[in-house]
């Protein structure tokens, strides 16, 4: 059980900080009993210079959990390896695979990491686990793995396919999300959540034998969603009783304004240089 939890956005959409820069992308430092965790790492541009700016030494990290393999999330890694001697890597193993994006006009856009093989990891870190199911990182923290999908009505949020070609969909079976057992209740932290929101708290209730979750921070990839989809998501947030919901990144403004409507005072508007305590 964490007694200690402060998390702090290194990387987003939006900067909400003097000297702080943004990019389409997102990562999280999070300090957890004397842990220092790194949750995704952007699309590289502005993770180092932003965590300077906030005095945080990425070389203390211990832990560095990547979502799932899309180049917003995994773009800071590469630049960062030579930082990380003592760190620990979670990635599942598909992250690394090619992945696209169709546009609207039909054409592709490559959205792969720059790291394409877990060799050009390996020698850097002190450690790489693949995350396929519930993985513990420390006590109190946990990845969920692979998130089962048990809905009709949440799918990946997006055309994703694994060839340029755009002929091959892309399930994202890398998306997973990091919970945090504190004493407030359970944190979740979601990359992109690609899963669904729905399917990802249901799921982290029954790893967690239905504890009470607090806090839900992080991109839920609504931005394209359907109204019937942001209206269930308010309603999984409501039925779990989420007392501090901090929507980012790929969210959406629809969903966000939906989600700042529905839980004004529950809302935690969150952006890079910006944190949060829990206990």
């Amino acid at each position: 059980m964490i007694s200690r939890l402060r998390i702090t956005v290194l990387v987003e959409d939006t900067a909400g900080a003097r000297g702080l820069l943004a990019e389409h992308g997102l990562s999280l430092w999070i300090e957890a009993d004397g842990s220092n965790i790194l949750f995704d790492t952007g699309q590289g541009m502005v993770l180092s210079r932003n965590a300077q700016a906030l005095g945080i030494d990425l070389r203390t990290t211990d832990a560095v959990v990547i979502s799932h393999g899309h180049y917003d999330h995994t773009g800071g890694l590469e630049k960062l390896l030579p930082d990380l001697a003592g760190a620990t890597v979670y990635i599942h193993p598909r992250a690394l695979d090619a992945k696209f994006a169709r546009r609207s006009d039909g054409t592709s856009l490559n959205g792969s990491s720059s790291i394409r093989s877990i060799d050009q990891i390996r020698p850097h870190v002190s450690d790489v686990v693949f995350t396929t199911g519930p993985a513990k990182l420390a006590d109190g923290v946990w990845i969920t793995g692979e998130i089962p999908r048990r809905n009709d009505f949440e799918d990946t949020g997006g055309p994703f396919f694994l060839d340029d070609a755009c002929t091959k969909p892309d399930p994202l079976i890398d998306d997973q999300a990091l919970f945090i057992e504190s004493t407030e209740g359970v944190v979740v932290l979601l990359g992109c959540g690609h899963a669904g929101l729905v399917n990802t708290l249901d799921y982290v209730s029954e790893l967690t034998g239905g504890h009470s979750i607090h806090s839900v921070f992080g991109g839920l990839h609504l931005v394209q969603a359907s109204k019937e989809r942001i209206t269930r998501s308010l309603e999984v947030l409501e039925r779990y009783d989420v007392q501090r919901i901090g929507p980012v990144h790929c969210t959406g403004l629809p969903a966000t304004a939906a989600i700042l409507a529905a839980f004004p005072d529950r809302f935690v508007t969150l952006a890079a240089g910006l944190d949060v305590t829990i206990c």
